[in-house]
Order: C-alpha cells, then sequence, then structure tokens
C-alpha cells in the first residue's frame, strides 16, 4: 500500500486541540504518514512549531496568510525571514491572495505576498499559496518575482491558468471541493491534468469532503481524495498515491 502525503492540513488549528494526537493516529492508520502545515499569523508559528515535532511525518511551513490580514503587521515579514533563516522549515506560506473576502484591502494583500514570495526565492524553499478569484493576480506575482516554485493549494482556477502554473514551477493541490459531483470543471481537470504537477490535500479542519459534508475535516480523509481522483483518472488508487507523495518529496525535498 502506497502512503500518502497530506500537502495542506492545518493540524494547529484550535479545532485539533482536544483531540489532536487521535487525529494523527487516524490519519496514519488512514497511510497519511507524512503531513505539510502552513501557518497562517505570526502569532501562530511557535506553536505551529510545537505541534509539529510531537511527530516526524509533520513539517512545518511559516507563513502569512492573505485572510488574516488584520493581524499582520510590516515588521512580521522580518520576523518571518528569521524564523526561516532558524528554524530551516520545508516551505514559506501559508500566503497569497484573496479577492473573495469583502474588506481585504488589496494592496496590504499584495505587500506581504509579494514579501513572502521573495523570502522563498531567497532562501530558496516552495511556496504554498492561497488564490481565492484571484489566480490571475497570484501568476503575475509569480512571474515578477521569478525563480519560485510551489504550490497553489485548493485550486479552482481554469485550465488556462493552470497551464501558465505549471509553466512557471508550480503544482496544483486537489482536496475536498473535488469529491462533490457538481465540481465539473475541478473533476475535469483532475481527470487530465499531467500527473507530475498533482498534489492531494485536505485543509483540515475545513474543506470537508462529500462523504462529511458540513464536518470537521481531518488528514485522514486524504483517502476518499485520493479515490474520488484515481478514479476520474481510471487509475488505481495506489498508483495516484505513489505518484504524488513523490511530487510532495520533489517539491518539499521531503525524505522518501
Amino acid at each position: 500500500m502506497a502512503t500518502l502525503v497530506d500537502s495542506h492540513s492545518h493540524l494547529d488549528a484550535p479545532e485539533f486541540d482536544q483531540d489532536r494526537a487521535a487525529v494523527i493516529a487516524r490519519a496514519q492508520a488512514a497511510g497519511v504518514m507524512r503531513q505539510v502545515v502552513p501557518a497562517v499569523e505570526a502569532a501562530s508559528w511557535p506553536k505551529l512549531r510545537e505541534v509539529c515535532a510531537q511527530d516526524q511525518g509533520l513539517h512545518p511551513a511559516y507563513g502569512l496568510h492573505p485572510m488574516y490580514l488584520s493581524s499582520h503587521r510590516p515588521e512580521h515579514l522580518r520576523e518571518l525571514g528569521d524564523w526561516i533563516e532558524r528554524e530551516r522549515p520545508l516551505a514559506v506560506g501559508e500566503c497569497g491572495l484573496d479577492y473573495f473576502v469583502e474588506g481585504l484591502d488589496p494592496e496590504a494583500q499584495s505587500l506581504y505576498f509579494e514579501g513572502q514570495l521573495r523570502l522563498a526565492r531567497d532562501f530558496d524553499l516552495p511556496v504554498i499559496v492561497h488564490a481565492r478569484r484571484a489566480v490571475d493576480a497570484v501568476i503575475a506575482a509569480i512571474r515578477r518575482t521569478g525563480r519560485l516554485r510551489g504550490v497553489v493549494h485548493s485550486y479552482s482556477g481554469s485550465e488556462e491558468q493552470a497551464r501558465q502554473l505549471w509553466k512557471a514551477g508550480f503544482l496544483l493541490g486537489l482536496g475536498g471541493p473535488v469529491t462533490y459531483e457538481r465540481a465539473n470543471r475541478l473533476r475535469g481537470l483532475a481527470a487530465s491534468m499531467p500527473i507530475e504537477h498533482l498534489l492531494l490535500e485536505t485543509d483540515a479542519p475545513d474543506q470537508p469532503d462529500a462523504g462529511i459534508r458540513g464536518q470537521r475535516n481531518e488528514p485522514a480523509r486524504l483517502s476518499a481524495v485520493c479515490d474520488t481522483i484515481a478514479a476520474l483518472r481510471g487509475i488505481a488508487p495506489d498508483a495516484l498515491a505513489a505518484a504524488t507523495s513523490a511530487n510532495a518529496e520533489r517539491l518539499f525535498r521531503l525524505p522518501p
């Protein structure tokens, strides 16, 4: 049985404070042996580090998420550089642009996003990107910065935008939304995209798959995402697990 990598889980979230050890155990029982755990704001970095120290399969990434804009300060970018230098995480993020949530100033978002892209480039680390209703702007920022690699997680753009991201050295993270039968465009992309550009994710505790609609998501549910995409592509789940785990190892320089 090929093991799975959850390329995007927020295991440090308060939703897991009561039963985190059990959540990790359930994930491992479901074959999810490794998780990439991205940060959302500076105040959360110490807890994230502590959570990831609990198991060798948990890998932290440090960053400033656009939806937490109100808690970011310009000096957090400098502090992020210090954290990266000291902690040597496997990625920068979660960062990006969100033009869906009202009241998030696009210019302020851009300042933090581009600052983090430069850190990723300068430290030669992949970047974990959030792009909601903002894929074109994200692609433009990636091009402006140059010499980047990374993943656009919970991808929801078009196939043409996907092609531009692949060309720029980026992978796409797909999770719970692909399990919903009405997600035609996303399912079409999952079925036909080059497998070497695909990562699997849960975004737990958010974005539950169709089987647990409306409930707390957790990394053990990655197998439901894997099964769905494998069925869409007409391949065995094991083959998809092996390919996407190899992609995660390559992008994040994870030990195999």
